[in-house]
């Protein structure tokens, strides 16, 4: 059993960043079997009780820097005779958008669902839309040879910290409205920001969150700027270009140098080549 608050005891370094398929196919699928997890980190949590930000400590996991927060918990229906969600909450609601999106295992057998909610604070319809995030997962009873209870686990995780590091497709998915939710995979701890890993959940899982890596220029390889050298002046539609050194009187490759700069650029290889 799980304490009934404070951070999970786990060893020192430990980062949990659960792939969409391990959560199903092994967290979730153990949990409605009633098997036991080997570490089992994740709490049971009622959804309609706790406000997202309240998450932060209630599923903390360790010490560590942590930018999304995993849960066990029941499906509340709004109705009793209905098949739709009480996902409501005393400050708020969680509101499903976009598609289902469907989990597979690597032999290509689907196992579940993942559905993507975000939070609104106020109330139906007129809440106002936060940057709160929550991947609701669920198992398919047809392929998956357990009774499966009404449980769900869930990641939640705020936007703008779990879109640092994302590609842009994924992005787009965690962006507005119509969010389509794509694998969350885990993010190497070196590319988070203050996240789980530190993941990057950013979960908005990997799940999250991440600065993108910056290509590097090397300047040397810039031709060099002879400072006295005059800038030409923007040619005219009607005016032709200079010919290539080699046609020009006495003209040789070292002519490259005193080309004007519009022939430094990605037409200077084809000059040279011109002028052997």
């Amino acid at each position: 059993m799980h304490p009934s608050g404070g951070a999970l005891s786990v060893p020192p370094g430990f980062r949990f960043h659960p792939t969409d398929e391990e959560l199903l196919y092994y967290y979730l699928r153990k949990k409605v079997a009633y098997e036991a997890i080997d570490l089992d980190v994740i709490r049971e949590i009622d959804l309609n009780k706790l406000e997202p930000w309240d998450l932060k400590d209630r599923c903390r996991i360790g010490t560590g820097p942590q930018n999304e927060w995993y849960f066990f918990s029941h499906k509340d229906k709004k109705y009793p005779t209905g098949t739709r969600t009480n996902r409501a909450t005393t400050a708020g609601f969680w509101k499903a958008t976009g598609r289902d999106k469907a989990i597979f295992l690597a032999n290509a057998c689907r196992i579940g669902m993942r559905k993507t909610l975000v939070f609104y604070v106020g109330r139906a319809p007129h809440g106002k839309k936060t940057d709160w995030i929550m991947h609701e997962y669920r198992l398919d009873q047809d392929n998956v040879d357990v009774q499966e209870d009404g449980w769900v686990v869930c990641r939640v995780f705020m936007k703008k910290s779990y879109q640092r590091g994302l590609n842009p497709a994924d992005m787009a998915a965690v962006d507005d409205d119509d969010l389509l939710h794509h694998h969350h995979h885990p993010f190497p701890p070196a590319q988070l920001h203050g996240g789980a890993a530190d993941h990057k959940h950013d979960g908005a899982g990997g799940h999250h969150h991440h600065h993108l890596m910056q290509p590097h220029h090397h300047y040397d390889d810039f031709p060099s700027f002879d400072p006295s050298m005059q800038l030409p002046q923007l040619m005219s539609a009607d005016q032709p270009p200079p010919p290539p050194p080699s046609l020009l009187p006495g003209g040789t490759a070292s002519s490259l140098q005193r080309l004007p700069l519009q022939y430094l650029g990605c037409e200077a290889a084809d000059l040279l080549r011109f002028s052997k």
